[in-house]
């Protein structure tokens, strides 16, 4: 059976992996970026929830009667 040729192997790989990474520069180089982006005013708003009113109580383990 014969051998294979694996000579061409190197170029082969390493032209494929030049020619991906010169169309990916061309690819992220075409896009459109915005030039200056907008400000956008955040409104924080408080909600009421029920158990921020309640004062609660936590136990610790360490804390109750011995049984």
């Amino acid at each position: 059976m014969p051998q294979l040729d694996t000579s061409s192997w190197f170029i082969t790989a390493l032209s494929t992996a030049i020619t991906l990474f010169i169309m990916m520069q061309l690819k992220i180089s075409l896009h459109n970026f915005p030039q200056t982006p907008s400000i956008k005013s955040v409104k924080l708003t408080k909600s009421n929830n029920p158990w921020e009113l309640k004062w609660t109580k936590i136990y610790s383990p360490l804390s109750l009667s011995q049984q």
